[in-house]
């Protein structure tokens, strides 16, 4: 009965739908051929709707050359219609009454001499999209030189970064990463690795959906994230290459190719990027410990090279069939010198002794991930079958050496050996998953339900050995030596129901998922085996009030597993007091999760968001007051809430001056047993960002934003407010086929992590820097001509993916 309550917008919803007793909508139906008369399969028709000609609606041709547009509301409209090697079309206005299907005459399509080039039918999209049942983030509107995903997705509304920058959204580490609609079975470092060597170049598009379908996998406590990569749909061969460089503490550099080559039925691309990173990061400690005081710095001084590469191709079998292949992957090496240095003074401050470490840092790691799919257009009415197959594979390995040095006078120049140790550390992850789809749309109504099902199976393999140094000699660590195996397999099927009652749209979906998974350290002899089953249901409704305003709901139950390296009870050295180990009884989080919208137009009026965690993971630090060393773990907390309320969308003021806002006040709420005592922690909180783009003659472009978030909760931690002002100036050059673009990013240097732990005997103060404030310049050019042979490509969809964008 719990769940009742995030029912309420849902009925209220549907009661609205009784009133629908006429039909408010109206077909558009017409048929695309040739010179001589032939029918256009797969042409790309637009419904364009007037006087400003923005997109209503776009499909392909069925192999008889028609098209059908349902749900066609009251208004004045034209169909355009786009192929490869033909000039395009574009019928006469008219007009669409409610309940009068229309039908246009047919269009003839005249071959053209030359390729098309790149047919724009609307403007530029906004910065910021706002739909019923998702955020969407234009990356293609934001001055992103010298950026890469990870920074890219703090501009994205919700998206912030902890401490270890992981990503936190609506106050939750729990969200699932996908790229172009596939699960990247990442987390952790993993992911953090992957996305930083991930171009903001290579981006088109970033959606964030707090309540996504049953069809997609429950993991995600708070919702998904999806990264939409940039793919070239001109005809022939064409892309863009970029490089740049830039300057914060340390220099930068960067390079990368994007190509497409689309022909007839089969579409080829490939993206190479490259880069060398030299940065840092300072986090700064202060921790009273009953009446001592240990004030410690750390500080990492990386040189990091970065490869990141993905190739693939869609190839049309005929009018139904299609298959498709893709691989992507990633690499880096990265050599390091990290060095902490702690002092230790009583509470009247005086001098007790300071211990300083040496580490040097040498590591390497790989990615890669392979997927097949297959896709059989059933018949017209949009019956349509899927199926996937995935192989993943993550490795990585670090060197490291630690060398400790004791002062016990305040101005000692030299320190005693206070222990040397050594340490090599591997993990290797490899994950295969195959899942198949059916859609199936009920003849002669408006219901349409999809099935299907997924299994994966996952297996973890890790080592790390320490060695100490007695005399002259290193010996194995026993202590410290361990391994660690996990295996972890899914069986998972849902199905989901949808239908559009006039002007209210529903979907209504059930998912069930079967985890078995195992842990095992052999050297330890600790095992931790699971089996659990778990349904996830999901609910979505919205109402179209009018052309402009519309409002929605959903509803839905997730989880998030443990990340595998989580699991891993590996103690991670990382000075002299301070260590981090991981949780072979770290139990999955649940969530039930609630958002209502209303969208004026794609400005989103007013949003609501509420999510409520159990078994919250979050790294939790535990004090040894004897030892003085803090250990940080993952654990399960009780139960953590947040509460937001936020508005924000585009706004074009000016025909030359465009404005992005969001504004948003959230109550975070943790409550958990630890340790025996009982802790809650309890904060309002508040976010704002502007983003400002001003056209400048001559080609100029003039970016201008920030964000702030306020003081909040994030698991156990009371972060303090950041924030970060952005400037960005890009011109258009030799016809627009290429562009230069500067930033300066954090131009106060102000975005830092600021927090306080307070809770049983932790009393603790952290601060994290790092190179925010950068100045970059890149240079980007497009490639290719773009031209093809005259001749028609059946088949050919090339078009289509220009519409909008």
């Amino acid at each position: 009965m719990r769940s009742a309550p995030l029912l309420l917008p849902l009925l209220l919803l549907c009661g609205l739908a009784a009133a629908q007793t006429a039909p408010t909508s109206a077909t558009v139906t017409g048929r695309v051929t040739d010179p001589a008369t032939r029918p256009l399969s797969f042409a790309t028709a637009v419904l364009l709707h007037l006087p400003d000609s923005t997109i209503a609606a776009s499909l392909a041709t069925t192999e008889q050359g028609s098209y059908t547009f349902g749900s066609v509301q009251p208004g004045r409209y034209c169909v355009k219609v786009l192929m490869m090697s033909y000039q395009p079309a574009r019928s006469a206005a008219f007009a669409v009454a409610a309940g009068q299907p229309v039908t246009v005459p047919p269009l003839r399509l005249a071959a053209a001499a030359t390729a098309l080039g790149e047919v724009v039918v609307a403007g530029l999209p906004p910065r910021l999209e706002q739909r019923a049942d998702r955020t969407v983030i234009n990356v293609a509107r934001l001055n992103t030189a010298g950026t890469n995903a990870l920074e890219v997705l703090q501009q994205a509304p919700g998206i912030r970064l902890d401490k270890d920058e992981n990503i936190v959204y609506r106050g939750s580490t729990g969200i699932n990463v996908l790229i172009d609609g596939k699960l990247t079975y990442m987390s952790g470092e993993v992911l953090k690795n992957y996305l930083k060597s991930l171009p903001a170049s290579a981006i088109s598009q970033i959606e964030l959906l707090p309540n996504p379908p049953a069809s997609m996998d429950a993991a995600g406590t708070a919702g998904v994230l999806n990264i939409k990569l940039r793919r070239n749909q001109l005809p022939g061969l064409s892309g863009t290459a970029n490089v740049g460089g830039g300057y914060g503490r340390f220099e930068k550099s960067w390079a990368g190719t994007n190509l497409a080559y689309n022909v007839g039925k089969v579409r080829l691309y490939a993206r190479l990027d490259g880069g060398r990173y030299n940065s840092f990061n300072r986090l700064t400690m202060r921790r009273l410990i009953r009446d001592t005081l240990f004030s410690q710095e750390n500080y990492w001084r990386p040189l990091t090279y970065t490869g990141n590469y993905a190739a693939g191709a869609d190839l049309a079998l005929n009018a139904h069939h299609s298959l498709g292949f893709g691989l992507r992957g990633s690499g880096d090496q990265t050599t390091a010198l990290s060095t902490a240095n702690s002092v230790t003074t009583d509470e009247a401050g005086r001098f007790i002794g300071r211990r300083q470490l040496f580490n040097p840092q040498d590591g390497h790691g790989s990615s890669r991930a392979l997927n097949l799919n297959y896709r059989w257009a059933i018949d017209s009415t949009g019956r349509e079958l899927g199926a996937d197959a995935d192989f993943v594979r993550y490795a990585s390995a670090q060197d490291q050496q630690f060398r400790n040095l004791a002062f016990r006078q305040e101005n000692e120049g030299s320190g005693q050996d206070a222990g040397q140790l050594r340490s090599t550390n591997s993990s290797e992850t490899s994950i295969r998953a195959v899942k198949i789809d059916y859609a199936h749309p009920f003849a002669g109504t408006r219901w349409r339900a999809e099935t299907g099902a997924k299994t994966s199976w996952v297996t973890s393999r890790s080592a790390i050995q320490f060695d100490q140094l007695a005399g002259q000699q290193w010996l194995l660590d026993t202590l410290r030596t361990n391994s660690f195996q996990y295996d972890e397999h899914i069986s998972a099927g849902y199905v989901t129901l949808s239908t559009t009652l006039g002007k209210l749209e529903l979907k209504g979906g059930l998912r069930g998922e079967l985890t078995q998974s195992t842990g095992n350290s052999p050297t330890t002899g600790q095992r931790v085996a699971r089996r659990y089953f778990q349904l996830f249901p999901s609910a979505f409704a919205a109402y179209k009030i009018d052309d402009n305003n519309q409002l929605s709901a959903s509803v839905s139950r997730r989880i998030t597993r443990p990340g595998y390296q989580d699991l891993n009870p590996f103690l991670r050295y990382t000075d002299f007091y301070t260590a981090h180990r991981g949780n072979p009884f770290l139990a999955p989080s649940l969530s039930q999760s609630l958002v209502a919208n209303y969208i004026h137009k794609d400005f989103q009026v007013l949003s609501l968001s509420y999510l409520r965690e159990t078994n919250a993971m979050n790294e939790v630090v535990t004090q040894n007051d004897q030892t003085k060393v803090s250990t940080t773990m993952p654990r399960n907390l009780g139960r953590a809430s947040t509460l937001t309320l936020s508005s924000g969308g585009h706004t074009k003021l000016t025909d030359w001056w465009g404005m992005d806002n969001e504004l948003g006040g959230s109550y975070n709420v943790v409550s958990t047993e630890l340790e025996g005592q009982r802790i809650r922690l309890a904060r309002f909180g508040w976010s704002a960002s502007s983003n400002h783009t001003f056209t400048l003659p001559r080609q100029y472009k003039l970016l201008l934003g920030g964000y702030y978030n306020s003081p909040s909760v994030q698991g156990l931690f009371y972060t303090r407010s950041a924030g970060q002002l952005n400037l960005g100036l890009k011109k258009q050059l030799w016809a627009e086929k290429a562009s230069l673009s500067l930033r300066v990013s954090d131009v106060f240097a102000t975005n830092r992590f600021r927090s306080d732990l307070r809770y049983n005997n932790v009393n603790q103060t952290w601060t994290n820097q790092w190179e925010s404030r950068r100045v970059t310049l890149t240079f980007t050019t497009k490639l290719g001509s773009g031209k093809t042979r005259s001749q028609r490509s059946a088949g050919s969809q090339d078009e289509e993916g220009r519409v909008g964008r």
